[in-house]
């Protein structure tokens, strides 16, 4: 039962964060991370290369896309399997829980991800680096929210009202 509620909270989350991404591309303009990238770099790590002077230049290799969305779920289910075990139950309001781990969840793309990528520390080599870290920003803490949500859902619609 737990693995399930980790499931279905980390790709709720996950979910939540593609529909945010998705209404400020089609509303906004605003484009946020391509997960092709992030499959690429995988690939690449296979090849024993982890960091990049900038993995835009570097050649795109098959099944980049495929395999970055793939990572991106199962990170947020990752992130979900620690929020459901160590956060959720502390003594504190739980949607306040929700978006300060969504907030710390940043430090990932800021010190690794954005660094191996070739972006610098928190997109620091980027040319507008503060747009990416609110945007990076952004995106975590509607992560945080999608946690809560799903966690809500998970709790008092599916198992109160099925299981």
């Amino acid at each position: 039962m737990k693995a399930f509620e980790i499931i279905f909270i980390g790709c709720g989350a996950t979910l939540f964060m593609d529909m945010y991404s998705f209404i400020l591309k089609k509303y906004f303009g605003i484009h946020s991370l391509n997960y092709c990238i992030v499959g690429r770099w995988l690939i690449y790590m296979i090849k024993t290369q982890f960091i990049h002077d900038n993995i835009m230049q570097s050649k795109a290799v098959k099944y980049e896309c495929e395999l970055g969305w793939l990572s991106h779920y199962l990170i947020g289910i990752i992130f979900s399997a620690i929020f459901v075990q160590y956060v959720i139950h502390l003594p504190f309001a739980p949607i306040i829980l929700a978006l300060i781990f969504g907030l710390l969840t940043v430090a990932i793309p800021f010190l690794i991800l954005q660094p191996c990528l070739g972006f610098g520390i928190a997109a620091s080599k980027l040319p507008s680096p503060w747009i990416a870290r609110f945007k990076s920003i952004g995106h975590h803490l509607i992560f945080g929210l999608g946690l809560y949500f799903s966690w809500q859902i998970y709790h008092d619609v599916l198992v109160n009202s099925f299981m």
